[in-house]
């Protein structure tokens, strides 16, 4: 207990130290924000990884897709870091980083308002992203309270509360650039606890082979099988699993909805410069294989801790408490590794999340409403002003939350990428992309997304499907709308493509001239 209890200090006292040493760098709302466009590609990489993957993953997803599809789970991972990050920073990394520097956008609102040249659509984005951040937060912190539980008995409140006023102080103190460089931080050790504890299951279970033995002669699950694969055989350490169908539909939210959310899209707002895209995305890209990899691989091992504990009295599954209960067993100097990776995890992700939501509802909300005169000292004091408000809406909904975490978390994503996804990245490669078309596009997001959350409305069982589908639709919507929709001005478009045009000088060495390639 001394030593976990210690790790967790020291743990605590690097995030503090780093957001007092990186006060320097929130002097403005430039560099509040992005870090003053200058954070270069290993700490964006990091803090691209990091705060796509937290508690919400390595407690909740991978629990309850771990013990839904076995072994074939591991793909969630891979598709989390071949089309969630490898994709997404080829696609989007250089385009975004330098239309956004040529329209000087700030957050993803931002870019709407200014791209397509409507303040009503920025301030749209700003309530939807505002509103639907908050659940995915309060998600962070139920998953976080399962280990604490378990490695040193402290209450569940106790765990929320500590976990927010730690983030709000380095956040609120060092802006972006506390948040990023902690990241590479909090990175590091999920990287090495990830690999350590995986190992270390494994070896519980009599090493790998024995443990896939084991799993394959687990029967097929009614409740998790599709009737066509009822009878198969050994489904849990299959390739696809028994329910192929519902395995993609995770892929597809978990990968792709990274695309379309403003904490994730922004950290290409603040690389230091173009090339630093192409580190970013290799990075990126090896920490989501180890990382998201890691996560699900182990989750699919799920079925062989089956005991009491995860079992509700109606006869359910307690998914969230399936992981805690696989890492019951190992050592204690391992528990306190878990704890301070997991809070890794989390505080990654909360802090993004509480700094876009802040500056997202100040300059995008606020700014152009009540506070158009306000200047820079005071939008920064209501930026770290709303970062309290935000963690503390947060809060109180985490006192109290849904039964899964994967539930807020779909919801969470589905309207924000189902909203976000298909009018960003077609605004960025297209000049056709109409206003109306990224209205009916948010209508479409969030009004699926909603209609949903309702039982008696609800026609999408899961809202994991439910939010891949606003996405997916999004993508056919925003083309469909643009070619019957009043285009913008072409002079106006132009100028904001331009950017992508510009005419830059290489040295000799680097390019031959035709004489010398005869």
């Amino acid at each position: 207990m001394i030593l976990k209890i210690a790790m967790l200090i020291i743990f605590f006292a690097i995030m503090i130290g780093v957001g007092i040493v990186s006060r320097r760098h929130a002097t403005d709302v430039n560099g509040f924000v992005l870090g003053g466009r200058s954070v270069g590609p290993w700490l964006t990489a990091f803090a691209f990884g990091t705060s796509y993957f937290s508690a919400v993953v390595f407690i909740g997803y991978a629990g309850q897709f771990g013990w839904k599809f076995g072994l074939s789970s591991t793909w969630i991972g891979l598709g989390n870091a071949f089309l969630g990050s490898l994709l997404a920073w080829i696609v989007l990394g250089r385009r975004t980083r330098v239309m956004t520097h040529h329209l000087d956008a700030k957050t993803m609102p931002d870019f709407f308002g200014k791209r397509f040249d409507s303040n009503a659509l920025r301030i749209c984005a700003a309530a939807i992203a505002f509103i639907f951040l908050i659940p995915y937060t309060a998600s962070l912190y139920k998953g976080l309270s399962t280990l604490f539980s378990l490695a040193f008995d402290i209450p569940y409140i106790s765990c929320v509360i500590a976990m927010a006023c730690l983030t709000a102080i380095y956040v609120i103190l060092g802006g972006y650039m506390a948040t990023a460089i902690n990241d590479f931080i909090q990175g590091i050790i999920m990287l090495a606890g990830i690999v350590a504890v995986i190992a270390a299951v494994l070896a519980n279970q009599g090493g790998f082979l024995s443990a896939i033995s084991k799993l394959s002669e687990i029967p097929a699950d009614p409740a998790v099988s599709v009737p066509a694969l009822a009878n198969m055989k050994g489904p849990f350490a299959s390739f696809f699993g028994p329910d192929p169908l519902s395995l993609f539909g995770v892929i597809i939210l978990t990968s792709l909805g990274t695309w379309g959310l403003p904490q994730m899209v922004g950290k290409f707002y603040s690389i230091k410069s173009e090339k630093s895209v192409k580190t970013g995305t290799i990075v990126s890209t090896f920490f989501a294989i180890i990382v998201a990899g890691g996560c699900y691989f182990l989750g699919g091992f799920g079925r062989l801790f089956d005991n009491p504990a995860i079992h509700a009295a109606n006869g359910g599954i307690i998914y969230d408490s399936i992981v805690p209960q696989m890492l019951s067993t190992l050592p204690d100097i391992l528990i306190g590794v878990v704890v301070v990776l997991v809070l890794s995890a989390s505080m990654s992700t909360l802090s993004s999340l509480v700094l876009t939501s802040s500056s997202t509802l100040t300059l995008d909300f606020l700014k152009i409403t009540c506070m158009k005169k306000s200047n820079e000292k005071k939008t920064l004091l209501t930026m770290r002003i709303l970062i309290v408000f935000f963690i503390v809406i947060s809060v109180v909904i985490a006192l109290n939350p849904p039964t899964f975490i994967a539930q807020l978390m779909g919801y969470s994503w589905g309207a924000l990428a189902g909203s976000f996804l298909a009018p960003f990245m077609y605004g960025l490669f297209s000049k056709k992309v109409t206003k109306a078309a990224v209205w009916a596009n948010f209508i479409w997001g969030v009004g699926i997304t909603v209609i949903n959350m309702f039982p008696a409305l609800q026609f999408i069982k899961s809202p994991i499907n439910c939010g891949a589908i606003a996405m997916v639709g999004g993508l056919i919507i925003v083309p469909l709308v643009s070619l019957i929709s009043p285009k913008m001005k072409k002079e106006t478009v132009d100028q904001m493509f331009s950017c992508y045009g510009e005419k830059v000088t290489v040295t000799k060495q680097v390019v031959l001239t035709d004489d010398e390639d005869k």
